[in-house]
């Protein structure tokens, strides 16, 4: 139901959007979340957006230079990530839920394939 599209390749401080596109009528009533996983490392929240686009959120380490959006009208909700760092190099994932204000994978019940973003110094 989700399909996670846009990643690649993107030297330090460059750009790249992700987007996340769902399917069905029920995409636009729920929250869609980014997650993250590093190799070797345990998948994290990076942000989220509610239904309606009113509310987002991020962690700190994304805050100020990553940015969710949402269209319903076209059942997309994108990722936009400036300033990457190489830290940010992980595969990512968009995610669902009809929770609200939820972080952890457990409380997300429809999850994109992933789409890796490499971050090359």
């Amino acid at each position: 139901q989700l399909q996670a599209s846009g990643g690649g390749l993107v030297q330090v401080g460059g750009s790249l959007r992700l987007s996340c596109a769902g399917s069905g009528r029920a995409f636009s009533s729920y929250a869609v979340a980014w997650f993250r996983q590093a190799p070797g490392k345990e998948r994290e929240f990076i942000g989220s957006i509610s239904w309606n686009g009113f509310t987002t959120e991020y962690v700190d380490s994304v805050k100020g230079r990553f940015t969710i959006a949402r269209d319903n009208a076209k059942n997309t909700v994108t990722l936009q990530m400036n300033s990457l760092k190489p830290e940010d190099t992980a595969v990512y994932y968009c995610a669902s839920t009809f929770l609200r204000d939820k972080r952890l994978p457990s409380d997300y019940a429809y999850w994109g394939q992933g789409t890796l973003v490499t971050v090359s110094s």
